[in-house]
C-alpha cells in the first residue's frame, strides 16, 4: 500500500473505505502506506479499498498503487524471521504514535488558528486534529502495561472535551484485560489492519529499483509544496481526494522526523513517498505515482531508496500497514516484509459513560 487514508495509519493502507466521501475516510496519512497507490500506509495508517468494493474499484486502486512498479514475479527471502512479541509490537506502535503526534505538532505550528493537539497517558498517544480528521485517534493503548479505568477516563475526557469521536488502534499483543475493559465501556471493533515489518541493516539485502533511469532523492524544505503536489496528483482520478491528500502531504512533509522522497524520471517528478524514523524504526507511508508515469518502476525505486535512507540513519527495523489481503500487503511481502500481527480499531458507540 502506500498512503494511509485509513484512520489507522501507515504505508500500505491504500485500500480506502469511502472514496466518495473523503472527509469520512477512516485513514491515517502518517501511518499507512497507500501506494498510490497510501505506499497509510498506511500507511494512517495510511487507506484502502474496503473488501466491500467491487473488483472494478480494486482494479482502479491497483493502477494508482502502480503495482507494476514492484517486481511482481519475485519474492525477497530473508535468512531470518523476526520474533513477534509484545516488545516488538510496542516498538512498532510507539513509532506510529510518535509519527502521528508529530504530524499534529506540525499542523499546530503551520496552520493559523489550529486546535490540533495531543496528550500522552501512560504509554498511549491520543491525538486530536479535528473532528473529521483521520489523525484523531489513539495509538499504543495497552503497550506500556495494563490500562486502568482512570487512564481511560483521562483519554475519553480529552476527546469528549473536543466533541470528537473516540477511536483506538489496539495491538493483539496488548494485555488481554484490555478487551473486557473496552467492551465494558461501550466500544466495538470496526476495522482490521495488518502491521508488517522487516529487519534492515548494512548487511541485510534490500529491494532494488527495477528502473535505473528513475532517481529518488529527499526534497529540500523549499520543495515540500511541489512534492505534495506530485503526491496528490496520484489521486487525481478520485473526486475530492486530490485536495485531501494535498493538505495531508504538505503537513506531513514538514513533520519532524519525516523525510519526503521524490522519484524523478528525466528530471520530472513522477512519484512521492515518505519515511518517518524514530528510535531505530522506519515507518513507510504516503507513496503515490502520477497516472501518466505508472508501470515504470517508480514505486520500487521509492521503496528501495527509503529503506536505504533508513539504514543510513541507523534503523534496524522497517514497518508499514496494510488492509488484510490487499495488493499493498502482497507487495510488502514480496519485498521481505512479514505480517507481524493484525491490529483492531475500536470505536466508542457513543461518548456517554
Amino acid at each position: 500500500g502506500t498512503w494511509c487514508v485509513h484512520r489507522c495509519c501507515s504505508e500500505s493502507h491504500q485500500d480506502f473505505r469511502c472514496i466518495a466521501d473523503p472527509p469520512k475516510l477512516l485513514t491515517s496519512f502518517v501511518t499507512t502506506e497507500l501506494i498510490v497507490t497510501t505506499d497509510l500506509t498506511a500507511e494512517r495508517s495510511t487507506t484502502f479499498l474496503s473488501q466491500r468494493h467491487s473488483s472494478n474499484d480494486r482494479g482502479a486502486v491497483s493502477d494508482i498503487l502502480d503495482l507494476d512498479g514492484y517486481q511482481q514475479g519475485t519474492t525477497m527471502e530473508l535468512n531470518s524471521q523476526l520474533l513477534i512479541d509484545a516488545t516488538l509490537s510496542a516498538r512498532l506502535e510507539m513509532t506510529e504514535g510518535m509519527a502521528n503526534s508529530r504530524f499534529v505538532d506540525s499542523r499546530s505550528r503551520l496552520t493559523k488558528g489550529s486546535t490540533s493537539t495531543w496528550i500522552r497517558v501512560g504509554g498511549t498517544f491520543a491525538m486530536f486534529d479535528g473532528v473529521d480528521s483521520p489523525m484523531t485517534q489513539t495509538f499504543g493503548l495497552g503497550m506500556a502495561g495494563e490500562v486502568t479505568p482512570q487512564e481511560m477516563d483521562t483519554i475519553e475526557d480529552f476527546f469528549d472535551s473536543k466533541s470528537a469521536p473516540i477511536f483506538h488502534e489496539v495491538s493483539p499483543l496488548a494485555p488481554p484485560e484490555l478487551i473486557p475493559l473496552l467492551n465494558g465501556r461501550g466500544y466495538q471493533p470496526i476495522e482490521f489492519t495488518n502491521v508488517l515489518c522487516r529487519p534492515i541493516g548494512p548487511s541485510i539485502p534490500l529491494p532494488i529499483s527495477r528502473n535505473p533511469a528513475i532517481h529518488v532523492r529527499k526534497v529540500s524544505e523549499e520543495e515540500r509544496e511541489a512534492w505534495a503536489e506530485v503526491s496528490a496528483s496520484g489521486w487525481s482520478e478520485f473526486p475530492g481526494m486530490r485536495e485531501l491528500v494535498l493538505g495531508l502531504g504538505k503537513n506531513f512533509a514538514a513533520t519532524e522526523g519525516a523525510a519526503p522522497m521524490l522519484a524523478e524520471l528525466d528530471g520530472q517528478g513522477i512519484g512521492a513517498g515518505v519515511v518517518f524514523t524514530a528510535d531505530g524504526v522506519a515507518l513507510l507511508a504516503g507513496a503515490s505515482t502520477i497516472p501518466e508515469a505508472r508501470k515504470q518502476g517508480a514505486q520500487s525505486a521509492l521503496l528501495a531508496a527509503r529503506l536505504r535512507y533508513a539504514v543510513e540513519l541507523g534503523c534496524d527495523l522497517a514497518m508499514m500497514c496494510a488492509l488484510p489481503g490487499s495488493p499493498s500487503q502482497r507487495n510488502a511481502q514480496r519485498n521481505g516484509f512479514q505480517i507481524a500481527y493484525t491490529r483492531i480499531k475500536w470505536q466508542k458507540k457513543d461518548n456517554s459513560r
